[in-house]
């Protein structure tokens, strides 16, 4: 199984409601949308003659968040049909998942909750990727999970998630904010990832802004999306395109949404890193 396309190696905002005329209008070169299809599994209506008009205009990737494909149960499969349905009339150029949970039979949980690190976890995860796929008929990128607590084993999580792409045939989308949350979080350092992690199994890269919340005696480093991309992540993003060589790399905010002319801002201060990459490589070539 194969899908041959692929986003440029630019960077791109996650479309929100709030924006869509002002990004239909923009006009920046090599923009690209990230979309939640789970806010598109509708009938008809609005959302979806809207999301045909960026479809004509502007390459778009699905980040799904429903699929849970780290639980102990097969991805719903009216879930499955449904997210089918929107990518084949759609056909984004990529589509994508976490290595997290979100379902236990028929309780969903409002979070993406990190699976258990073990070899039974690993075949699961392995089952649960490969149907996804079958049925979408393409391949996915797989995002590496933010963790609050620690796991047992959790030194071998990320072994663990490049493990389940290479069995499966999936990419990775890997999220260097989660790599920073894990950091702050529980003792798996930001390096385990970027020492596991292969460049060339790399299909796009997140960066997000994390909001710290008091818990009891604790500071715990949240996941939130709800702010701008933080100066560490920055910093980590110009090292992980040093190493591997520009990829796409995705604006993350889902919460507390600025205008679009800041998150545009934002995604140009990565299109800085990226094109700095692209002329030292050019310069050494």
């Amino acid at each position: 199984m194969s899908h041959n396309r692929k986003l440029p190696d630019s960077a791109g905002i996650g479309l929100k409601p709030v924006h869509y005329e002002e990004a239909l209008l923009c006009s920046e070169p090599d923009l690209w949308f990230e979309i939640h299809p789970e806010n598109y599994m509708v009938a008809g209506g609005p959302r979806l003659s809207w999301l045909e008009v960026f479809s004509q205009k502007f390459p778009m990737s699905f980040h799904g968040v429903g699929l849970s494909l780290g639980g102990p149960d097969r991805p719903d499969p009216e879930h499955l049909k449904r997210l089918k349905r929107l990518t084949d009339r759609f056909d984004p150029v990529q589509v994508s998942e976490h290595l997290a949970w979100s379902r236990l039979e028929d309780i969903y949980f409002a979070d993406l909750l990190p699976p258990p690190v073990s070899a039974e976890a690993l075949d699961r995860v392995v089952a649960h990727i490969n149907e996804t796929q079958e049925v979408l008929g393409r391949t996915l990128l797989i995002e590496n999970p933010s963790l609050y607590l620690p796991l047992d084993g959790i030194e071998d999580l990320p072994e663990m998630y490049v493990e389940a792409a290479k069995q499966t045939g999936a990419g990775l989308l890997f999220d260097l904010n989660n790599i920073m949350v894990c950091e702050a979080n529980v003792e798996l350092p930001a390096q385990a990832w970027l020492d596991a992690v292969p460049g060339e199994l790399v299909g796009e890269i997140h960066v997000a802004g994390a909001s710290p919340r008091q818990i009891g005696d604790e500071t715990i480093l949240i996941d939130s999306h709800d702010a701008p991309v933080g100066e560490p992540v920055w910093d980590m993003l110009a090292k992980v395109i040093e190493r591997i060589g520009p990829k796409p790399v995705l604006i993350e905010r889902d919460d507390n949404i600025p205008g679009f002319g800041e998150l545009l801002a934002e995604r140009n201060r990565a299109e800085q890193v990226l094109r700095q990459q692209t002329q030292e490589l050019s310069d050494v070539g």
